[in-house]
């Protein structure tokens, strides 16, 4: 089971383990956004920082309709206790989890400051 809270901006907080090359993990406080259908974005600095390998560039489009190419990375996270290979998108702003990750998953939340979030798989 995963754990996490909302913020005073009413943000879905959750830490995720992303494995670094040399297997040690970072522990990255994460949005999560249920309108991203992808696994994760983390910034670009972050991801170089993390020598996540690159995977490809590729178009995406965005809730506005506009497309954006981003540098796509490959990661394994530590999800639920289990090891996920997953895409992730060196994107600027903040970290974000997406729906990908969250497949197979029950999500609850109480929608207030410090709220809490359970993520549990189904």
């Amino acid at each position: 089971m995963i754990h996490g809270r909302v913020n005073a901006s009413q943000e879905i907080i959750i830490s995720v383990q992303v494995r670094r090359r040399n297997e040690q993990t970072a522990n990255i406080e994460s949005a999560l956004d249920t309108g991203f259908t992808g696994f994760l974005t983390l910034p670009p600095e972050l991801v170089s920082a993390l020598q996540l390998p690159f995977w490809e560039t590729s178009e995406f489009t965005l809730g506005d309709g506009s497309s954006v190419a981003f540098n796509v990375h490959v990661a394994t996270v530590l999800w639920d206790g289990q090891k996920r290979d997953v895409f992730v998108l060196a994107a600027e702003g903040g970290p974000l989890v997406g729906m990908s990750l969250l497949e197979g998953f029950r999500l609850a939340v109480d929608v207030v400051e410090n709220g809490a979030v359970t993520i549990e798989a189904l």
